[in-house]
């Protein structure tokens, strides 16, 4: 048998610089082929071990499992599968979609209806001004006409609910600027737990105009 440098040192677990100076002192047998040095070594020289190891060696190896084929069949396969799967998202994102319509249209029908609470309420006061108004000014008639009985004649007073109108828009109603308003604000909370004709709600202020004179706090 007949091995390489690289082989010798690891059949007989040898070092290279070893077998090297062997070959220098002839106590191995070689010949060079094609500039390759391989050591002859007798096969009966070898123990029992040492040749069923190479035996064991020189057999060829078991040949790989060949790649398996693709098939158009699994190609199809896996295009349901991908299919498949983008339906289950795309049916994911439809339910997000129609959750998310709906809570904005609950939402927008929320906001609708909180402005036309605003709205209601506005309107409300504004006509409690305009009946206040009315009320005052044929009050204000009735007394200059001397020979008139008040007590037929006099129209009947709202109650006191109906004179209630949120005091900013009364002063933009009697024509006050921006900073006169400010001033007038500026009395009432100043005014407010000590005056009982200072009225809040929800931090803004009222008037009782049907009940109460704020002449002082205007001027």
């Amino acid at each position: 048998m007949r091995f390489t440098v690289d082989e010798y040192a690891k059949t007989f677990k040898m070092s290279k610089e070893m077998i090297q100076n062997k070959l220098r002192t002839k106590r191995l047998n070689y010949i060079i082929e094609g500039g390759v040095t391989y050591i002859i070594v007798p096969r009966s020289s070898l123990d029992e071990e040492k040749r069923q190891e190479l035996a064991q060696q020189s057999k060829p190896s078991a040949a790989a499992p060949a790649p398996q084929k693709t098939t158009v069949g699994m190609i199809i396969a896996l295009y349901q599968k991908e299919n498949q799967q983008l339906k289950l998202k795309i049916k994911e994102l439809e339910t997000k979609i129609d959750r998310l319509v709906n809570d904005k249209e609950q939402m927008l029908i929320a906001e609708r209806e909180r402005i036309e609470e605003i709205y209601t309420a506005k309107d409300e006061q504004l006509k409690n001004l305009l009946d206040v108004i009315n009320t005052k000014l044929l009050l204000s008639r009735d007394n200059s006409v001397q020979d008139v009985d008040i007590t037929a004649s006099a129209p009947v007073p709202p109650s006191l609910s109906s004179g209630i109108i949120e005091l900013k828009r009364y002063l933009k109603f009697i024509g006050m600027g921006s900073d006169e308003r400010k001033a007038v604000k500026r009395r009432f909370e100043l005014a407010y737990g000590s005056d009982i004709r200072i009225i809040q709600k929800e931090g803004e202020f009222y008037v009782d105009l049907s009940k109460y004179d704020y002449t002082d706090f205007l001027s």
